[in-house]
């Protein structure tokens, strides 16, 4: 999705670069003005498909996350995805319906629509720090305390013959609920070290490579979610906070964008209809 974004920017981009690279003042000169200028055939066609695609991306997501619309065919994580694409590519396509000409209600829906956008990046950012189940339900605490328990268990039975492991294990994964301190380089350094030595020990005691290379993916999960038990109330606490900036400026964007749809109508403008 990342891609179809990046290729559609750099099609508008090169398609109108010669339009939009002109001062304001010398555009009404360029032979295609009628076609890309905001109220133009293009220009016009542009904004309403960025309109829908913002207004379609937000209306599935809350539907389906508070409501439970089509929870079934719906996961949750992957419709955030497609929510975060459509939001994303839409504001694109509507930047370029203004032809990079800001001014008025205008400008206020725009910068708006800038600001949930930029929200809508930390949220992502947050939203993926808080451990889900496959379905994109927000794990527990002590859902995440128990995953670790049960991953502790069976590296505590798969390395029970070397003691010397064990140990080490469990001290290099307790920071990660603040029962160990240091900085992020020191626990880093000490997990790769422990991994380093249990490596080296399956080695000499002729563990298959397949068994040995998955105990060591076990036991980079029990660090990762050591720590996501560490970040889990912190990211839980943000993504509330982050709820009371990104909803309001959605609101704004909304109903700024009806004025403005209002308004252009009641000025006469039209489409291709």
């Amino acid at each position: 999705m990342v891609a179809i974004v990046i290729m559609v920017t750099v099609y508008l981009g090169y398609t109108g670069y010669s339009y939009y690279q002109l001062p304001l003042e010398e555009r009404f000169y360029h032979p295609r003005h009628d076609w890309f200028k905001p109220s133009g055939a293009y220009g016009h066609g542009i904004g309403i498909l960025g309109t829908l695609m913002i207004l379609f991306g937000v209306t599935i997501y809350i539907a389906r996350k508070r409501y439970n619309f089509m929870a079934k065919q719906l996961r949750l994580k992957y419709l955030l995805e497609f929510h975060i694409f459509l939001c994303t590519l839409g504001p694109i396509l509507i930047l370029f319906h203004t032809a990079f000409k800001f001014g008025g209600l205008v400008s206020v829906a725009f910068w708006s629509m800038v600001a949930v956008v930029a929200s809508g990046v930390v949220g992502r950012f947050i939203y993926i720090q808080i451990p889900r189940t496959i379905e994109g339900r927000e794990l527990s605490l002590n859902e995440v305390k128990g995953m670790r328990s049960e991953l502790a268990s069976t590296l505590e039975r798969t390395l029970g013959s070397d003691q010397g492991l064990v140990p080490m294990l469990a001290a290099a994964s307790s920071g990660g609920d603040g029962t160990r301190k240091g900085s992020f380089f020191k626990l880093y350094f000490e997990e790769r070290h422990t991994v380093q030595a249990i490596r080296s020990s399956l080695k000499a005691r002729n563990v298959a490579v397949d068994e040995r290379d998955s105990i060591i993916r076990t036991v980079k999960e029990e660090f990762a979610l050591s720590h996501r038990i560490g970040r889990l109330q912190t990211m839980q606490k943000l993504f509330k906070y982050w709820h009371v900036a990104h909803l309001p400026f959605a609101l704004i964007m909304l109903i700024v964008l009806v004025i403005h749809v209002a308004v252009t109508l009641a000025f006469g403008y039209r489409w291709i209809f």
